[in-house]
């Protein structure tokens, strides 16, 4: 982890959770062309609420102690496979959706499910489970499953942890709502309500509008049940928020912005911004900047981008000062105040390299000393525009240290260079020791998979590398991967094995394209294995392929 002294914001303790519960009851209803497709209950929250005034949500409430009595438990149905705690948040949520909406998730004893008249036989103001088993009903605990866990975001001031649970509307029952914390329920369409709210007509918030975009996929109620039988959650989210174009915007952790947030507002600040630009270093730690090259494209995402690592009192390095283009190498160079002691390139490819000599240049007629250009040299097999000769060669594991003082005392960063062949022959990646940081150049990227290219590229040499990061990640308790192209990733480890394991599917697509087409031309076996990509990036995906077929081959014949 970063140490706490190169944080940009002050440490702050988010406010604690409360646990609540909520469930998306289910039906089937015939859509505006008479098919059946799924609906979901919502309800307007009061005007008046501490919480999301005037939001349509899902029915539910916060979780109390009769919810976890054991003698409500024994008033209810519940799986063999279902938790003590999986049975509190269902018992809590059967008893808010009675409680806010007169529905009743229980059963007779002969399994017909509650009616009108035992509806109102109870009193939604008075202990709930009790009343029921007074009028032999048992809960249906076990009709409610588990679809996803929320746990709001770290900059609000009420926060709750709430598990999202389904089942499914029991037939002939009809929502009422209790007219003081919920009104207006509504059976509605999860994409009708996104689009409701997109036109201003039915104000949501962040859970809620996410959880319908998941739901949208499912084409019937049965359809949810049964992607969540196995009792685990389809997700699990506590989102981070940042300034896009100076307004609040919010992000789950398989969403790319996610990473970077928690390392710069790790307590949930709304303060960094997100959109991407040109003009000025981003500050991510004190002691790391990142300035993006105008070079955005379609191999190179919104940029390419340059690294300083170091502060005043130490000087920095330079990490791929990019293309030769004069006004970026200006602003990296202004960023460090015209002390950079090293410039390092994790390759020598065309959007990497070719900035480290004016950079150094730019140096040297500002009177500094000559920061020598470090990295692996070009192989053989590079193409024409990626030959790359450094000052000197970088041995692998070679340690780069930026020393100076400060109010507390000795200053210390320190690069560690990994050699990670597979994107390029000569490619590098740096791990800043101190914070955990790891800097992949092109070997990882945030948002997309790089593009293994044969003679200089290895697929095999990749995966390797891949495991080499995996353990020096593990030994170093390094979170965070900083890449040439998009924003930080957290969880770095989590990231290679997700990495690596789309490697290895798509390499299984590629077997499996070789032995149905065995006489099939790399066009033929790209069509084939790539049906997920769009066809425009066949082209560039053929590279991959290549790539694949090399090491499949090399693996013998069983894989081809």
């Amino acid at each position: 982890m970063p140490r706490t002294t190169q944080q940009l914001h002050p440490r702050r303790e988010p406010a604690r959770t409360l646990s609540a519960a909520t469930v998306l009851l289910l039906r089937d209803a015939p859509g505006p062309d008479g098919t059946p497709r799924l609906q979901v209950l919502m309800t307007r929250r009061s005007d008046k609420a501490s919480f999301a005034p005037g939001a349509y949500v899902f029915p539910g409430g916060g979780i109390d102690a009769l919810d976890a009595d054991p003698a409500t438990h024994a008033a209810a149905a519940r799986r063999p496979t279902q938790s003590d705690l999986h049975l509190t948040q269902a018992m809590a949520a059967i008893r808010e959706s009675f409680e806010e909406l007169g529905i009743l998730l229980a059963r007779h004893p002969d399994g017909r499910m509650a009616g009108a008249a035992d509806i109102a036989a109870i009193d939604r103001h008075q202990p709930f489970a009790a009343q029921c088993q007074a009028h032999g009903l048992t809960l249906a605990a076990d009709s409610v499953y588990l679809l996803a866990h929320w746990t709001a975001d770290r900059d609000l001031p009420k926060r709750f942890d709430v598990p999202f649970l389904v089942a499914h509307m029991p037939e002939g029952q009809t929502p009422v709502a209790d007219e003081q914390e919920q009104f207006e329920p509504v059976w509605v369409h999860p994409q009708d309500a996104l689009e409701r709210h997109a036109a201003g007509s039915f104000f949501m918030i962040y859970p809620t509008i996410r959880t319908l975009e998941r739901l949208a996929k499912f084409a019937s109620a049965d359809a949810v049940l049964a992607a969540v039988a196995n009792e685990q959650p389809l997700w699990v989210s506590c989102p981070r928020a940042g300034l896009l174009h100076g307004k609040e915007s919010r992000h789950m952790e398989d969403e790319a912005p996610f990473g970077e947030l928690a390392l710069v507002c790790p307590d949930g600040q709304i303060v960094h911004p997100l959109e991407w630009q040109s003009e000025r270093a981003v500050p991510l730690l004190k002691n790391v900047q990142r300035l993006t090259a105008p070079n955005p494209g379609v191999m190179t995402g919104p940029g390419t981008n340059s690294y300083l690592v170091g502060e005043p009192a130490t000087g920095y390095i330079a990490i791929d000062p990019g293309p030769a283009d004069a006004e970026h190498l200006d602003k990296l160079w202004r960023a460090a105040g015209g002390d950079i002691r090293m410039i390092v390139c994790t390759h020598s490819h065309p959007d990497h390299s070719p900035g480290a000599a004016p950079l150094q240049q730019l140096c040297v007629q500002a009177g500094r000393a000559k920061p020598p250009i470090l990295g692996l040299p070009s192989a053989p097999t590079a193409r024409a525009d990626s030959h790359f000769t450094p000052d000197r060669a970088l041995q692998n594991h070679e340690l780069l240290a930026l020393t100076g003082k400060g109010p507390e005392g000795e200053i210390t960063h320190t690069l560690q260079a990994i050699h990670t062949p597979g994107h390029a022959a000569n490619h590098l990646c740096l791990l800043l020791l101190e914070d955990g940081l790891l800097f992949s150049g092109d070997h990882i990227l945030n948002g997309s998979t790089t593009v293994i290219n044969p003679p200089d590229g290895n697929m095999a040499d990749y995966l390797d590398a891949l495991d080499a990061l995996d353990a020096l990640c593990a030994q170093h308790g390094a979170d965070f991967i900083l890449p040439a192209h998009g924003y930080v990733l957290g969880q770095a480890r989590s990231a290679i094995a997700q990495l690596k394991a789309h490697r290895l599917a798509r390499e299984a697509k590629v077997i499996a394209a070789m032995q149905a087409l065995p006489d099939g031309t790399l066009q033929d076996w790209v069509a084939h294995a790539y049906t997920d990509v769009p066809e425009r990036m066949w082209p560039l995906a053929q590279r991959s392929l290549i790539a694949h077929v090399e090491r499949i081959r090399a693996q013998g014949p069983g894989n081809n």
